[in-house]
C-alpha cells in the first residue's frame, strides 16, 4: 500500500495533468470526509477547478473556500449550494440549480452522513431519514446529474460518481421490505444501506456504459459527525470518552479525503462499477452481496418511492 505522501503525489499529477477546467461537486462537502476531499481536489489542481459544495451549512462551506487556493483561471469559480438532502424534493432542486449553471461535470463526489441511535425517524417524503442520506439521496442525485457527466465524457474528459459509505460492510438486504418500513432496526439500516450502494452502481453503471460508478468505505475518520449526531447528551458523553481516546488511531479528514481522491482519480480507471477501500485501493467483490433480481427490485423500489417514474429510468 502506498504511503499518504505518495498518494498526495499520485493525485496531485492526475490532477495537474488535465488539460480542462474540471468541474467537481461534494455532496457533504461542508464537513468531514467531503472537506477532506473537496479542499485536497482545490489544492491539486492549484484553485483551477469549479467546485460546487453541496451541503446545509453556508457558513461552514464559506470558511473551507476561502482556504482554497486562488485561482489563475478566469474560467474557475468556487460555490456553495444549500440542499437538505433528506428530502428529494431538495435534490430536484438543486440539481435544477446546478444545471443551470454548468454544462458538464467531471466528478460527482458524494459522503453526507447521519448519525442517530433512535428508531426509524420517517420523512415527510415516507423515507426513513438515515436511508435517504445514505442512499436515496446519493441515487437521485446521480439520476438528476447523469446527463451531465455524460456531457463530459463526451468531450473526452473524466466522467466518474463516488459514493462515500461502507463498501465491504454491508449485508444480504430483505427485497420484501426494501426501505424497511416493516423491519426498521439500527443494525438492519447499517447492513441494507451499503447493499443497496453496491446494487446502485452497478445498475447505473449497466445503464450509463461510458461512465464510472464508485462506493468506497472510508474507515475510522475523525469528523464531527458524532458532534451532529441525533443522540442523548448521555450518550455522546459516554460514546465519546473512548474516541477521545482512540483518537491517535482514526484517520484524519484530511487524508481519508486523499485516500477517496485517490480511488477516482487513479484506481476506478475506467468505465462501470468500482468498489474500493479506505486507501482507495480496489476492493472488487469483498464482501459482497446482492443479485440480478435484487438490483432489480431495489431500482423499481427507488424510482416509486422517489417519485421518479420516467420512461427512461424505468427497469429495461
Amino acid at each position: 500500500m502506498p504511503s499518504i505522501s505518495k498518494i498526495r503525489l499520485r493525485n496531485a499529477a492526475s490532477l495537474s495533468a488535465k488539460q480542462y477546467i474540471a468541474t467537481a461537486i461534494f455532496v457533504g462537502g461542508t464537513s468531514g470526509i467531503g472537506e477532506g476531499m473537496a479542499v485536497a481536489f482545490a489544492n491539486h489542481t492549484q484553485g483551477n477547478a469549479h467546485i460546487i459544495i453541496v451541503g446545509r451549512n453556508r457558513a461552514a462551506a464559506e470558511t473551507i473556500i476561502s482556504r482554497f487556493p486562488e485561482p489563475s483561471s478566469p474560467d474557475a469559480k468556487h460555490e456553495f449550494l444549500h440542499c437538505d438532502v433528506a428530502y428529494m424534493r431538495n435534490i430536484r432542486d438543486a440539481s435544477s440549480e446546478i444545471r443551470s449553471k454548468i454544462s458538464k461535470l467531471n466528478y460527482l463526489a458524494m459522503s453526507p452522513g447521519f448519525l442517530t441511535t433512535s428508531g426509524r425517524n420517517e420523512t415527510e417524503e415516507g423515507l426513513d431519514k438515515k436511508l435517504a442520506v445514505h442512499y436515496y439521496a446519493r441515487w437521485m442525485f446521480t439520476k438528476e446529474l447523469v446527463g451531465l457527466l455524460e456531457q463530459a465524457k463526451e468531450q473526452g474528459e473524466d466522467a466518474r460518481m463516488l459514493s462515500v459509505l461502507a463498501a465491504g460492510a454491508g449485508g444480504p438486504i430483505d427485497v420484501n421490505d426494501l426501505g424497511l418500513k416493516k423491519t426498521y432496526s439500527l443494525k438492519n439500516a447499517a447492513l441494507q444501506a451499503p447493499t443497496y450502494n453496491d446494487l446502485m452502481i452497478e445498475e447505473f453503471a449497466s445503464r450509463h456504459p461510458t461512465l464510472t460508478f464508485i462506493h468506497a468505505i472510508p474507515g475510522a475518520v475523525r469528523t464531527n459527525l458524532f458532534a451532529s449526531a441525533q443522540i442523548s447528551a448521555l450518550a455522546k458523553k459516554a460514546m465519546g470518552i473512548p474516541i477521545t481516546l482512540l483518537g491517535f488511531l482514526l484517520t484524519s479528514k484530511e487524508d481519508c479525503g486523499e485516500y477517496m481522491l485517490n480511488g477516482m482519480l487513479n484506481v476506478a480507471n475506467g468505465p462501470g462499477a468500482w468498489r474500493i477501500d479506505s486507501h482507495g485501493e480496489d476492493l472488487a467483490k469483498k464482501r459482497y452481496y446482492g443479485s440480478d433480481e435484487e438490483r432489480k427490485k431495489l431500482w423499481e423500489h427507488t424510482v416509486e418511492v422517489t417519485a421518479s417514474k420516467d420512461l427512461r429510468y424505468e427497469y429495461n
